[in-house]
């Protein structure tokens, strides 16, 4: 089983979580979508729409983060015996989270500067790969259209707005349940937790953690009892807590500006 993936993408974290948390053995391959390997022909040909996290087990393949993490319980029953499986309550609240779609919402917390000039970067990546890759161009050609309509739709005030008040909702839904359990659907970890932890890790990740969770008790505290478990330790502390979290940057962002200055796309 492979899984293609990146540590900063909120998607690949959730799939990685349930990974770990159900103690599945699977081939790690980094794909930095920030340094556009995302658009790398290999991967291109497999996953035209170019988004995190893939998972490959044999011919089968999925993108959809939840189908993948209740087929990742499916495989737990067989190699590992682990045959707890989500129940309708579970699958409900991961549904509920995952429509929440931080995309626009980080961009917007990103400064403009580096935001732009990323976005630069991957459009040259783009036009690059779609030179070598003829036969994929059309392909190519959307990616390089949903780039600039990104830059266009976050001069929409009402989408940025849409995408806070969304989040804000779902915080509070699950600050609510969290008064009368320890997790979102009970006193156990579930694949809830597992999609909805990697939301506080960017909201912190992007200086975010006073408004939006300290100011919620049960957020916080919730907050704090995830951050010690070695699954969490594992697929988000290890690059983003304390110091990690500017390594992991700087090595991005210096990659990034290497290439660029050499013409390396």
């Amino acid at each position: 089983m492979q899984l293609y993936h990146h540590p900063c993408s909120l998607n690949s974290q959730k799939v990685r979580l349930a990974l770990e948390e159900k103690g599945v053995d699977y081939t790690s391959f980094h794909v930095n979508p920030i340094l556009g390997k995302n658009m790398d022909s290999s991967f291109f040909r497999m996953n035209t729409s170019a988004k995190l996290p893939v998972f490959k087990n044999g011919s089968h393949i999925i993108f959809n983060t939840i189908e993948t993490i209740l087929y990742i319980e499916r495989i737990a029953v067989v190699s590992v015996g682990n045959d707890s499986f989500s129940n309708q309550e579970v699958i409900e609240w991961m549904q509920k989270i995952q429509q929440w779609n931080p995309k626009y919402f980080t961009l917007l917390h990103i400064p403009d500067k580096h935001r732009l000039y990323v976005s630069k970067f991957i459009r040259k990546v783009v036009i690059a790969r779609m030179a070598e890759s003829p036969d994929l161009a059309s392909a190519y050609h959307g990616k390089l259209r949903e780039a600039y309509e990104t830059e266009e739709k976050l001069k929409n005030a009402d989408l940025v707005k849409r995408s806070t008040e969304s989040l804000v909702q779902l915080l509070d839904e699950v600050e609510r349940k969290l008064n009368d359990t320890t997790y979102i659907v009970g006193d156990e970890f579930t694949m809830a937790d597992a999609t909805f932890v990697p939301v506080l890790a960017r909201l912190v990740l992007l200086g975010l953690e006073d408004e939006y969770i300290s100011c919620r008790p049960n957020i916080a505290d919730y907050w704090g009892l995830v951050q010690q478990r070695p699954t969490y330790k594992k697929v988000i502390g290890k690059y983003f807590n304390g110091w990690r979290k500017k390594k992991t940057l700087i090595k991005t962002w210096g990659s990034l500006h290497i290439r660029n200055l050499l013409k390396r796309y």
